[in-house]
């Protein structure tokens, strides 16, 4: 089904999951299967099949917590980082057998931002110690050490060639995968909001960027020339916590939870708001479009798929 404007003005919640102990803290989706994962506060690691809408399995990191999670390519691997304030290790972890595979030490505070490379065994980590690390699943040695200034946010492009690391005073800075110790390429200046940017994507035709910021903004900016395009402003939390925002696989829509407990869509040609959602459990914090079916998940407490009400088109 296209993602036409109709068929996203009548979304709805397909399904609810409620088996979460705690705020569910993150989710990805596997970029060839019908799978989901989540991390929650509760330690959890909640495994779901999309296409059923079920949940398949559920394992525990009591020890060291769970906040920022990813998939491998691999079906049955994610990388995560911890919620426990006391280890800053990222952990490869094999959900089949719930065994780790690989530590990644170097961090010396909270990792605010994960990310694995859409093409390789490449993944990127930014901290709030001021460093973006460069990772390869096959080996614990860090690959590479970016030092930056404040909260540093990390996105690689859909090709896997290109990555953006957003720091302090709204600069961003893209770097070649294969030359990135040759320092940035280009540097964009997001003008005229100065929050540090807690969320960061590529459109998966490369030619846009979103960001979320900590003051509740979302920016749609052209990928090549840095220029604004859009921005949207949001509700803030009442808790603080930082609202992520997700393009639709064909970059035509941008959706983001808002601090007031709605879920809004916009247009990223326009700019103008296509749908408005009020009905939800809390603030859905956690947003993200599925890369292989017309659906997308948000997360507070409660998990929801949502999908086209076909009665209504």
């Amino acid at each position: 089904m296209e993602i036409a404007e109709d068929v996203v003005k009548n979304m709805s919640v397909g399904a609810v999951f409620k088996d979460c102990g705690g705020k569910i803290s993150s989710l990805d989706f596997h970029r060839t299967e019908d799978l989901m994962v989540t991390a929650a506060e509760d330690a959890s690691i909640r495994l779901y099949d999309t296409a059923s809408a079920t949940p398949m399995k559920t394992l525990y990191s009591a020890r060291y917590g769970v906040d920022h999670i990813c998939f491998t390519h691999h079906t049955n691997a994610v990388i995560f980082s911890s919620s426990n304030g006391s280890d800053e290790s990222l952990r490869y972890l094999s959900l089949y057998d719930n065994r780790f595979l690989r530590y990644f030490r170097g961090h010396t505070q909270r990792v605010v931002s994960l990310c694995m490379s859409p093409k390789n065994d490449s993944f990127m980590s930014g901290s709030l110690d001021h460093t973006v690390r460069l990772w390869d699943l096959r080996s614990n040695v860090c690959q590479g050490l970016l030092r930056v200034r404040g909260r540093p946010s990390v996105a690689y492009d859909q090709q896997g060639l290109v990555f953006a690391v957003a720091m302090e005073g709204g600069a961003i800075k893209l770097f070649d995968v294969r030359s990135f110790d040759k320092g940035p390429f280009d540097t964009f200046l997001v003008g005229g909001d100065t929050a540090e940017v807690a969320g960061m994507k590529f459109s998966n035709d490369g030619k846009m960027m979103l960001l979320s910021t900590t003051n509740s903004r979302v920016y749609l900016l052209d990928a090549y020339s840095g220029k604004k395009m859009h921005g949207f402003t949001l509700k803030p939390s009442r808790n603080g916590e930082t609202l992520e925002a997700s393009f639709s696989p064909d970059g035509r829509y941008v959706i983001s939870g808002s601090g007031d407990g709605s879920l809004r869509i916009w247009s990223s040609l326009s700019g103008a708001e296509v749908a408005c959602w009020t009905n939800n459990a809390g603030i859905p914090a956690v947003v993200k479009w599925a890369p292989r079916r017309l659906m997308f998940a948000t997360a507070s407490y409660v998990l929801a798929f949502w999908i086209p009400d076909v009665s209504k088109l």
